[in-house]
């Protein structure tokens, strides 16, 4: 098992900073949406309901492998009455 451990590091250096910097922001992203829906007490299906939109894409857009347009981030951020990201 030790061994196992050992060896993340050298894979973690092997993935290049930008892929391992564009993972970052897309779980962050999807974590602060996470955390505005649950602020408001809305299940997934309510906040699906809300936006007009499926169930299976706020699951997507969770999950962190979802590649959010400025667009989305802006109805998001407009729905929420908060920011979604900050430049």
């Amino acid at each position: 098992m030790k061994e196992r451990l050992d060896l993340l590091p050298q894979l973690f250096s092997e993935i290049p900073a930008e892929d391992r910097e564009s993972a970052r922001l897309t779980f962050a992203i999807s974590d602060r949406i996470y955390d505005l829906m649950t602020e408001r007490g809305s299940s997934k299906k309510q906040f699906a309901d809300a936006l007009g939109r499926r169930p299976s894409e706020i699951t997507k857009w969770l999950s962190g492998q979802h590649n959010f347009t400025i667009s989305t981030l802006t109805m998001l951020s407009t729905f929420f009455g908060k920011s979604i990201i900050k430049v």
